[in-house]
């Protein structure tokens, strides 16, 4: 049986499958065309490849923790009724656990980590062409802590957005309102010092533009945009932010009460920077007519 490259590009201009699927297709139907494209149609692999062009900027996002590992992962759906779903929170929750357990450093490594006799591009293959729609994984980080730090965790609207926290010398309590406080506020970045300089200088740009648009004189520009861009770092940098649970202190503030250090934080919001789909069921309707 010898299966050949053009076999295989033939078999995937006829189903719109991947290369791979196409080739394990031919390979399982003996080099029959036929059979193979039953095979891809039976395994829902022809159908979830059509599927690859639309928007999934719905899903969920979820945290995973075993000793030392944590992950934070969000799997994307094409509506927010399919996240709901108990076989997509399902598989959000093999696929986390896949990742906790595996070795993967980027999104192809996770998708050919082992579920049992499948990979997890199996899974969400499989997934896509049950459900009938697009089911993607977006992103994930990996993230280690040392044995004097402690994970906080939080998880908001459901799983719309996971912040995780690293601490160092506190406990669980103080990681975790830090990290409610990341899923509550929205910060860009965790301190002052990791604003890069390029952000800054744009918003003091940005700012002096105001000022000298308010009328201001020019001599006081400098020092109204220096006092500008505190307030900036109180509405952008966590640790700067007022504390959700005492508006007295800042979150560092907070910290600094508890003897703790912010070492790293994570933070998905599900979709955030993606197009967001919108059905015009009339077209649709009009596609399939046609």
């Amino acid at each position: 049986m010898n299966i050949t490259a053009s076999m295989v590009k033939d078999l995937r201009e006829k189903t719109g499958a991947g290369m791979m699927d196409c080739k394990k297709a031919l390979v399982e139907s003996n080099a029959d065309m036929d059979k193979a494209i039953d095979y891809l149609r039976e395994k829902g692999i022809s159908k979830a490849a059509k599927k690859a062009e639309r928007i999934a900027a719905e899903g969920l996002a979820n945290i995973y923790l075993k000793g030392n590992d944590a992950v934070v992962l969000e799997l994307n759906s094409e509506t927010d009724f399919v996240a709901k779903n108990a076989e997509f929170k399902e598989l959000l929750d093999k696929i986390g656990n896949a990742i906790l357990k595996g070795k993967a450093n980027d999104l192809e490594g996770a998708l050919a980590l082992k579920v049992g006799k499948e990979t997890v591009n199996d899974l969400i293959v499989n997934a896509t062409a049950k459900i009938g729609e697009k089911i993607s994984l977006r992103r994930f980080e990996k993230v280690t802590k040392s044995k004097s730090e402690v994970f906080g965790t939080y998880l908001h609207m459901g799983g719309k957005i996971a912040s995780l926290t690293v601490v160092l010398g506190s406990d669980e309590v103080v990681a975790k309102d830090v990290a409610m406080q990341a899923a509550a506020m929205r910060p860009l970045y965790t301190t002052i010092e990791s604003v890069p300089e390029s952000d800054l200088e744009h918003e003091k740009s940005v700012i002096r533009e105001q000022v000298i648009n308010e009328g201001k004189k020019p001599e006081f520009a400098d020092k109204i945009v220096e006092g500008r861009i505190r307030k900036f770092y109180e509405e952008t940098v966590l640790e700067e932010q007022a504390f959700i649970k005492d508006s007295n202190v800042t979150v560092k503030g907070y910290l600094e009460n508890n003897k703790s250090k912010l070492v790293k934080l994570v933070r998905y919001e599900v979709g955030e920077g993606m197009e967001k789909r919108n059905d015009n069921f009339a077209e649709e309707v009009m596609s399939q007519i046609k």
